[in-house]
């Protein structure tokens, strides 16, 4: 008998160590998604979509889009809206911002991810500092970058993070 607790308790140990955190994956993979109506586009990688009944702001997971005043800010807008403005959208919600807006992807109409479209046209950076391991988005930055589409015609576009740091800097 004692053989036997020595032989089954480490045994039981090691499957129940390696089945939480299989677990706790299953669990936090669940992603919550909704579909709405896009009612507004605020900047390039912000939209509002239609949220039971109301309007719930969703920043674009991953991207950064040029910000208003600078290179291809406005057409990163414009071209957000024509994608985007009046279809119904899938939100796969990610997480919830400082400013409490949704953060997550948006999957057009024809199934194709918003986010995803917008760095492919150079209109987007790969946003590092939120999505670090979307293998994706570096590529399909990197061949935008090669390809010199949107922003990358510029010999050294700013990033956005730091044209808003140099944007507060000139405010005070």
């Amino acid at each position: 008998m004692r053989w036997a607790k020595q032989k089954i308790f480490p045994t039981l140990f090691v499957l129940l160590f390696i089945s939480v955190p299989l677990f706790l994956e299953v669990a936090n993979s669940q992603t919550v998604t909704f579909t709405g109506k896009v009612v507004g586009i605020s900047e390039g990688d912000t939209i509002s979509v239609m949220r039971e009944g109301r309007a719930v702001k969703v920043r674009l997971y991953g991207i950064d889009c040029p910000e208003r005043g600078q290179p291809f800010g406005g057409r990163a807008k414009q071209i957000t809206s024509d994608m985007a403005f009046g279809r119904e959208v899938t939100v796969q919600v990610k997480t919830t911002d400082r400013y409490g807006r949704i953060v997550g992807e948006v999957i057009l109409p024809d199934g194709l991810s918003l986010n995803k479209d917008l760095v492919h046209a150079g209109l987007a950076w790969w946003y590092r500092k939120h999505a670090l391991n979307d293998r994706t988005l570096k590529a399909l930055e990197a061949g935008a970058k090669e390809a010199k589409r949107g922003l990358w015609e510029d010999k050294n576009p700013i990033p956005p993070w730091e044209w808003r740091r140099g944007e507060r800097g000139r405010k005070r």
